[in-house]
């Protein structure tokens, strides 16, 4: 199946399987998305994230996070940059997500990014997405 929007398609089926309450998603692999799952795993939205490969499908698999009366982690997911409108801004315009409480996620030119990182780096990129 041809997916338009990979990133938009990845934050989906994390944000699908954590209404539906599921353990694990997988999902197509590729290094953006392999970055973005250890961002939210150093951020501490996710338990666990791994790679299965299985012939010639590589598969991303995340082990979802919930808290002890079941309540999930990341409680929202938005992308903001799409294919069709590109959301680029410098350092100092870096959004911030819930007024820090939040992560927004970037694709600069050291990789992808936390806001927080990219601040501190002195950078800006394209906006992929926020994290709550």
């Amino acid at each position: 199946m041809s997916v338009n929007d990979p990133i938009a398609d990845f934050l989906t089926r994390i944000r699908n399987a954590g209404m539906a309450r599921h353990e694990k998603v997988e999902i197509p692999h590729s290094r953006m998305k392999a970055e973005m799952a250890r961002i939210l795993k150093e951020q501490g939205y996710i338990n666990d994230y791994s790679e299965k490969s299985a012939g010639v499908e590589k598969r991303l698999v995340i082990e979802l996070k919930y808290g002890s009366d079941g309540q999930r982690a990341i409680t929202g997911l938005r992308r903001m940059s799409r294919p069709g409108r590109r959301v680029y801004r410098k350092q100092a315009s870096i959004p911030r997500v819930l007024d820090g409480l939040g992560v927004a996620i970037l694709s600069t030119s050291h990789g992808i990014l936390t806001d927080h990182e990219a601040r501190r780096a002195g950078i800006g990129g394209e906006v992929l997405c926020f994290v709550y």
